[in-house]
């Protein structure tokens, strides 16, 4: 009995490795805590990478003003190659126009009146189609004489009226919204020419007389 009192009291007295909460492994050095050195030059890596932020940015902002300019610009062409075609089909249907008003000007009264109404339909629904296209006639008679959009054929002097005013339309002119396609052909009044006065009758003019 008193051997195994002994024994114990030597047991309890032992020390307890994990009282302190903390588990050692015998012969093993504690665990160091692991420190990462910060970079030798901070401030020159972040410059660096601003430097490479800015050039990526630019070279973004570059190519999407290439691509906006490529849309506009392949956009204009489409504009202009619709434009030119349309023009070129509304000048050859000029001829037509110009066809159906001397029918209409110049009416035969052996033809009955039936089919002159009939072309003047037909008249209107073309030039009512080239009209939404974007025709419209030259203004000519009673306007003054623009080089740009009127071809002189003929001047008739006139003391009444202006001086480079049209009087008379030989050929309508027409334009594609802002684009010529073809000039009037008009007749214009210019201001009679003044006559240089007559010398009086019996006068001669005076000769240089030789001394």
């Amino acid at each position: 009995m008193d051997m195994e009192k002994e024994k114990d009291q030597l047991v309890s007295r032992a020390p307890n490795p994990s009282a302190d909460g903390q588990d050692e492994t015998p012969g093993e050095p504690p665990a160091a805590v692991s420190q990462e050195a910060p970079p030798e030059d901070t401030a020159a890596a972040c410059k660096k990478l601003r430097e490479e932020r800015d050039a990526l940015y630019d070279r973004l902002l570059r190519k999407q003003a290439e691509v906006e300019n490529f849309r506009k610009r392949t956009q204009r062409e489409k504009e202009e190659f619709v434009q030119h075609a349309t023009a070129d089909l509304v000048r050859a249907l000029l001829p037509t126009l110009d066809g159906f008003e001397r029918a209409l000007n110049h009416r035969d009264s052996n033809v009955p009146e039936p089919f002159y109404q009939g072309i003047e339909l037909i008249y209107r629904e073309l030039r009512d189609v080239l009209g939404r296209a974007g025709l419209s006639r030259v203004e000519t008679v009673g306007k003054i004489f623009d080089p740009h959009v009127h071809q002189a054929v003929e001047t008739v002097e006139s003391a009444e009226l202006r001086d480079q005013e049209i009087i008379e339309e030989l050929q309508p002119g027409y334009k594609l919204k802002h684009r010529l396609l073809r000039p009037a052909i008009v007749k214009v009044a210019v201001a009679p020419r003044r006559e240089s006065p007559a010398s009086p009758a019996g006068e001669s003019a005076p000769s240089a007389e030789s001394d």
